[in-house]
């Protein structure tokens, strides 16, 4: 990878964090004690289609530390968001399927997420909150998020919108 690409690719994450971040601390839709964040499950998916494995987690980190800092963000989200964004990017870049892309933020931030964050939000929220409110709110922004991300990238891919920089910085254009 030349320099140039290297450029290209931390642009367009810079780009997506910015937005993701901008985005997030104004739209969301409150469940209950939750907020649910679909824009960051989408920046998450999105970022994994066009970068890859590792700038999706390094999106999913930086935004998750400036929405924590701005108090918009949730710890809980913060490993769960980052295990999607890997699963995400890499189902994608071993499948070249979108589909698999979408599997794997869900099943990454939504189901795994939501796991590995049960114990605390139990111990913090109670054993029914966390059980009928945060797992649930995990499972439906993830989804959401990701559904969104699938859309946009079919109709970005269908236009070809963003001239080139989608199929020349994409692994989606290196189908097997």
């Amino acid at each position: 990878m030349t320099f140039t690409n290297k450029l290209k690719k931390m642009t367009i994450t810079a780009v997506i964090i910015a937005i993701t971040t901008l985005i997030s601390n104004i739209v969301f839709i409150p469940v209950g004690f939750a907020k649910i964040f679909p824009i960051q499950h989408m920046a998450n998916v999105l970022t994994a289609i066009l970068l890859g494995p590792f700038y999706s987690i390094a999106q999913a980190f930086i935004v998750s530390i400036i929405r924590n800092f701005t108090g918009t963000g949730s710890l809980f989200a913060f490993p769960g968001s980052m295990i999607g964004a890997f699963l995400s990017g890499y189902l994608f870049m071993k499948t070249r399927k979108l589909s698999w892309a979408f599997t794997g933020e869900v099943i990454g931030t939504g189901i795994l997420g939501a796991l590995a964050a049960y114990p605390v939000a139990r111990l913090l929220l109670g054993k029914n909150v966390a059980l009928f409110g945060f797992i649930p709110s995990f499972i439906v922004s993830s989804f959401a998020g990701a559904l969104i991300a699938i859309f946009l990238m079919k109709v970005l891919l269908r236009n070809q919108t963003f001239g080139g920089i989608i199929h020349e910085n994409s692994t989606y254009n290196r189908r097997i």
